[in-house]
């Protein structure tokens, strides 16, 4: 079993897959409404939500593989609840914050889509660490009984 790496490193990792999404989302919106000629708000719809399997894919085998290795619930629970939080946030916080940043501050539209993003990328990783992938059964680490025993918990 995996140890539990530190937050730093779930962050690099995190965001890593968070780039590799955009560029998923990109190439999907670019296939879709360019090649294949659909609507873009449909083509919109399923490039974030290919985006949004892809990142959880490779958060379930990377980023929080601890938690899967080490017995932390099941894989549909998780990406349930990835839509639930990512899935939401992603979307709702993207359009709220652009609204806000260009349409009241006046800010420029790249410039604010990127603070959107990072905005909701810290959001998101919190969600991902403390709800989608919480290790073990009331947060306790993966693999570690939730009795105490010797001013330690106890590996299983």
């Amino acid at each position: 079993m995996r140890h539990r790496p530190s937050v730093l490193k779930r962050w690099l990792q995190f965001c890593a897959v968070g780039a590799l999404g955009v560029l998923v989302q990109l190439g999907a919106l670019a296939a879709l409404a360019g090649w294949l000629g659909c609507n873009y708000l449909l083509a919109t719809a399923c490039a974030v939500e290919t985006a949004v399997l892809h990142n959880f894919a490779w958060h379930e085998r990377w980023t929080w593989a601890f938690v899967r290795e080490g017995g932390g619930g099941s894989a549909l629970g998780r990406l349930i609840r990835f839509h639930g939080t990512n899935g939401v946030v992603s979307l709702l916080g993207n359009v709220a914050l652009m609204g806000w940043f260009v349409g009241t501050l006046g800010m420029n539209r790249e410039i604010a889509n990127l603070a959107a993003i990072a905005i909701c990328g810290a959001l998101n990783f919190a969600s991902c660490d403390r709800l989608v992938f919480a290790p073990g059964p009331a947060g306790t680490e993966a693999g570690v009984k939730p009795s105490f025993h010797g001013g330690r918990y106890a590996r299983k």
